[in-house]
């Protein structure tokens, strides 16, 4: 079965931090690129963070210096650090990879930060 296992995510004051995991199955094969995209409330689902197989990443400017990705490619496993976080960050975080053929999404996790 094709999946993507997701975790980390929960509430966290202002300025506090969370580490967002995400891991595909074996089974899923002809990645090329995982990311982190989010979507909050009445808004699009946009881009955070990806990062390809040879360790090239990309930000949104919005968490630039504050969120950091990573990935294994030997566990086909994508983790995002966030640091320093805002009320603003607060949405459901979704995993994605991109591979050759049918890119996959995970389900979401909420992230919600408090004032």
């Amino acid at each position: 079965q094709e999946q993507l296992v997701e975790s980390g995510g929960g509430v966290v004051q202002a300025g506090g931090s969370l580490r967002l995991s995400c891991a595909a199955s074996g089974s899923i094969l002809g990645i090329v690129r995982m990311g982190w995209y989010r979507q909050a409330p009445g808004k699009s689902r946009d881009l955070v963070a990806r990062i390809t197989n040879d360790g090239r990443a990309e930000y949104a400017d919005s968490v630039k210096d504050r969120f950091t990705i990573s990935r294994d490619n030997a566990k086909n496993t994508v983790s995002l650090q966030m640091n320093s976080l805002k009320p603003e960050d607060t949405a459901v975080y979704y995993c994605k990879v991109d591979r050759i053929g049918r890119d996959i999404w995970g389900r979401g996790a909420q992230v919600t930060v408090s004032i």
